[in-house]
């Protein structure tokens, strides 16, 4: 054994003796596939640093396996239905043929005993593994799902047939006029409707390209890969959901916005905002889950710290002033606010709402899409509502000074507002104001709090791992001494059959900011926002970065979560 290969074993070791790798390479590309939690075979081929047939070889001859080339081997003779389509796709396997009591299994990594102890387990076979390239099993198993996918569309629930769906106000009359060989694309796209709610996704992506078709949904933040239908259903998939949400069919060449109520049992129904966007291959579809339970969550599953909840708490029980609540597209505001404004929505209280577009339907208050085609625009909701006796009133988003000037007027005047903005951060929110135009001296006597939060994807309480990070790591990423000195554990994700890649759901990190006196003399003084920030930090108040720590404190979250959604905080 060589010096240079003394410090590796296994497949590592192998290919710097072949010298395919130098044991710097081979360290870095360790790094990487645990980092990135993938196989060391497969990092190597996809980064480019190894060809996939001398991967192959190199493993075959370390484990004594046989290798094969896919490419001679007839697709049509590959073994059906006996190893579960999600195996395969999990484990990254490809079932090749059976003989007797022996499963013959195509791997690049043989390595990975779990997998095979798990399909062994469920076909009570005894599995034999094959090598071959990455890249072409890879390319096999795509193939094999895109053609399950296609099967599939005969083969759905016809229960699917009978959900109740509706385009807004009025029900579709266009539904029932697409004819019986529409029926399994009527099917397909009320599954996916479906799995969209149950597996608590916020979107779902309809995307055309030249050569496939992709449908995707957005789970904890995050995009996932879901469907891969026959690209020649894509125009039929596009008509389907215009229908529903009762946009022009005929129309291709401009965006719409449309909406679909999907009644899924007598007591419950999800709404979907709709809109379709023109694109080189076709029209892409993006339909938004606005679920109207989420706004009655409650405001303790929201992840306010017990000091925050109290100063949104007591800001909402106040007779007048402005709450502003900032971040950017996607990181709860709409549901942060709703929370707020479902706590105000007693009979006592005269409260409405201008929205672009309203997005959660909720009994007891008095909701208006904005459209300013018609003159309906924000400012023209706002003056309309001070005419109607309001209490409280919600503005969708402050967007002009026009907009500004009214809604610091009604804070003003005895009515409590709330509403959003799409800065990055507390203090930002307050100068965001100065640069529109409103004048400090209206900032500083009518804004009471502000709110700036994002959403941290939640560790899976079943399978989060301990994580042993140095002290001085620790400090370099904002934790004090008193915090190190205090115990706490730092869990990382680990993955399991409960949960997305280690994280399950999510949680609000926030800022959250009282003005206080001294907070409103730097404003009056047309102070930055770093002094702003620096006064917030001596007040007590949490950036968005200290609480993400705390979370992190707290096993809510991972560091690298907290860094993703709060960095440059």
């Amino acid at each position: 054994m060589t010096t240079q290969t003394a410090n590796f074993s296994g497949l590592p070791r192998r290919l710097i003796h072949l010298e395919l790798l130098t044991p710097e390479q081979a360290q870095g590309a360790l790094k990487d596939a645990r980092e990135n939690r993938v196989s060391l075979v497969h990092q190597l081929v996809n980064s480019g640093m190894v060809a996939a047939n001398a991967v192959a070889v190199a493993v075959a001859e370390e484990f004594g396996d046989p290798i094969l080339d896919l490419s001679a081997f007839q697709r049509d003779s590959l073994i059906k239905d006996l190893v579960d389509p999600k195996l395969i796709t999990k484990h990254h396997v490809l079932p090749l043929f059976r003989r007797g009591s022996r499963l013959f299994v195509a791997v690049s990594d043989p390595t990975n005993l779990p997998a095979l102890e798990e399909i062994r387990f469920n076909t009570g076979l005894n599995v034999e593994t094959v090598v071959v390239e990455e890249d072409k099993l890879t390319q096999w198993i795509e193939q094999q799902e895109s053609e399950a996918e296609e099967s599939a569309f005969d083969d759905l629930d016809d229960g699917l047939d009978d959900l109740d769906v509706s385009g807004g106000e009025e029900t579709a009359k266009d539904e029932t006029q697409s004819g019986s060989d529409d029926a399994p694309i009527v099917r397909f796209v009320n599954k996916l409707l479906l799995d969209a709610i149950k597996s608590g996704a916020s979107d779902l992506h309809f995307e055309p390209y030249e050569k496939s078709y992709r449908v995707r949904f957005r789970q904890d933040g995050i995009l996932q890969p879901v469907s891969k239908p026959p690209l020649n259903i894509a125009s039929k998939l596009a008509a389907r959901l215009k229908v529903m949400a009762r946009l022009d069919i005929s129309e291709r060449r401009v965006p719409q916005d449309g909406r679909i109520k999907l009644k899924i049992s007598k007591s419950r129904a999800i709404d979907f905002r709709v809109n379709t966007c023109p694109t080189l291959f076709g029209e892409k579809i993006v339909l938004r889950i606005l679920d109207p339970e989420s706004a009655k969550m409650g405001i303790d599953a929201l992840g306010y710290e017990d000091g925050q909840k109290k100063l949104y708490m007591d800001a909402l029980h106040k007779p007048q002033g402005m709450i502003l609540v900032t971040g950017p597209t996607g990181s709860g505001k709409t549901v942060s606010l709703y929370t707020g404004v479902n706590i105000l929505n007693t009979p006592e209280r005269n409260i409405s709402t201008a929205e672009d577009p309203v997005e959660i339907n909720l009994d007891g208050i008095n909701q208006v899409n904005v459209n300013p085609k018609q003159g309906m625009d924000f400012a023209s909701a706002l003056r309309a509502f001070l005419r109607q006796d309001p209490d409280v009133i919600l503005v969708g988003e402050i967007r002009d000074l026009e907009t500004a000037n009214i809604a610091i007027k009604a804070a003003q005047t005895g009515h409590l507002v709330l509403s959003t903005l799409h800065t990055n951060s507390a203090p930002e929110t307050l100068t965001r104001l100065r640069n529109m135009g409103v004048p400090s001296f209206n900032i500083a006597t009518s804004v009471i709090l502000i709110i700036a939060q994002r959403l941290a994807r939640r560790l899976c309480e079943n399978c989060k791992e301990p994580q042993d990070i140095p002290k001085q790591s620790l400090l370099e990423m904002g934790f004090t001494e008193e915090d190190i000195d205090s115990g706490f554990t730092v869990y990382g994700p680990k993955g399991c059959e409960k949960c997305k890649k280690g994280y399950k759901g999510r949680v609000g990190v926030y800022e959250v900011v009282k003005i206080t006196d001294g907070i409103a003399r730097i404003i009056m003084e047309e102070g930055n926002s770093i002094q702003i920030g620096d006064q917030c930090r001596k007040e007590g108040f949490n950036d968005l970065h200290r609480s993400g720590l705390v979370k992190v404190m707290h096993g809510v979250t991972s560091l690298e979560e907290v860094n993703r959604v709060t960095s440059g905080h």
